[in-house]
């Protein structure tokens, strides 16, 4: 029988009381240094009836910041900073995992201050959002492999900082055109030694990652996100390049025993995605492609994805403007409308903390839906 969204689920050693996830989203309101402050705090508890909040990115050491005022989980007070945003979604009763993302060539020395670094000295072929605004992108250091065994390392020890600041687990990105991302794609990844030219070179980068965060922290409280065939930041993948890659990526991680793999844009009648679902033993999250942001348009995709073998689904732009998503869909409520021109960077609580919830509070899902979260945590 296929789930519902109201269905319970066991993640690893963590009981979720329904399939929705909240996905992570970059929004640029931590402190300069990356730590987070009182208005992420608020954020986050917001929208702690989420079956899981994958927080945003955040990066495992400096010269992988992307973004002016995103978060990072580097240095003890990005760990302090983060743990009262966990505590205060503990508090109202939600659970979290954190994204951990290196930016790679998409970063830039006016933010900071260091010269990017990727798999191969190319640049992105777009400007980029800095403290002085949008400035083109600088050609980055091709990455040697000291520094390449030098990140992994920087991963694994975010993996760590991440359960000491009460995270459940950790999120690796390898996706959206970030480090990961560039040395998986055949246009950023130039290499002609064991990180690049042929698919498994390409895929050698990410899945050693994965292998030293899930050594660090236990594979159980370790997903990856996947975007096949997305070209944010100026990825380029041929649609027989992605239907190699993927497959070869996750017959190499799918051993592990990982908490879950994430496909982004998900589309449940692709013959990629039905594959993926197919070949990867263990949960699998789902982020749909949503046309328009409506309660019948979401519930749908959601159903969709669901009966087409995902057992989680994640929701990013919902949750940006419906701190009370969870509730809404359950009573077929509307949904608040995105105001686009706060929509992710321009810092403050305007288009972040002040969408209203429902004024009637929440109501309660059905009683064969019900179910206690357990406090086993895997933290």
């Amino acid at each position: 029988m296929t789930p519902t969204k109201d269905t319970p689920f066991r993640l690893g050693g963590l009981a979720l009381p329904h399939r929705l996830v909240m996905a992570p989203l970059t929004r640029n309101r931590a402190a300069a240094d990356g730590t987070p402050g009182d208005l992420m705090v608020e954020y986050y508890a917001q929208r702690a009836s989420a079956g899981l909040i994958i927080a945003e990115a955040a990066t495992p050491n400096a010269v992988g910041q992307t973004y002016p005022n995103i978060t990072a989980i580097h240095r003890p007070e990005h760990v302090a900073g983060w743990r009262r945003v966990t505590d205060a979604v503990r508090d109202a009763g939600g659970r979290m995992f954190l994204q951990l993302q290196h930016g790679g060539r998409v970063s830039h020395p006016a933010t900071s201050g260091l010269t990017p670094v990727a798999p191969s000295p190319v640049p992105l072929p777009e400007t980029i959002f800095t403290p002085e605004g949008h400035r083109p992108a600088v050609t980055p250091r091709e990455m040697s492999p000291d520094d390449i065994g030098a990140t992994v390392a920087d991963f694994a020890a975010a993996a760590r900082n991440a359960l000491d600041a009460g995270f459940e687990g950790v999120e690796v990105h390898a996706a959206n055109g970030h480090l990961l991302h560039q040395f998986l794609a055949g246009n950023t990844n130039r290499r002609t030694d064991a990180y690049g030219g042929s698919v498994a070179g390409r895929i050698r980068f990410t899945a050693e990652v994965v292998e030293a965060v899930a050594a660090e922290i236990g594979a159980e409280r370790v997903g990856v996100r996947i975007s096949p065939g997305v070209t944010f930041n100026g990825i380029e993948e041929g649609d027989d390049e992605t239907a190699e890659l993927y497959p070869a990526l996750v017959e190499r991680l799918k051993g592990l025993g990982l908490a879950y793999l994430h496909v982004v844009y998900a589309d449940p009648d692709a013959p990629l995605f039905r594959r993926i679902r197919a070949e990867w033993p263990g949960t699998l999250v789902a982020n749909p492609v949503l046309p328009e942001l409506t309660t019948d348009a979401v519930s749908r995709a959601v159903d969709r994805l669901l009966a087409a073998g995902a057992e989680l689904i994640a929701l990013g732009r919902p949750f940006l403007a419906n701190p009370d998503l969870v509730d809404r869909l359950r009573r077929g409520a509307p949904l608040n409308p995105l105001r686009d021109r706060y929509l992710m960077y321009v810092g403050g609580a305007v288009g972040y903390t002040d969408y209203p919830a429902l004024p009637d509070g929440p109501a309660q899902p059905s009683s064969d839906s019900i179910v206690a979260w357990d406090g086993d945590r895997v933290a």
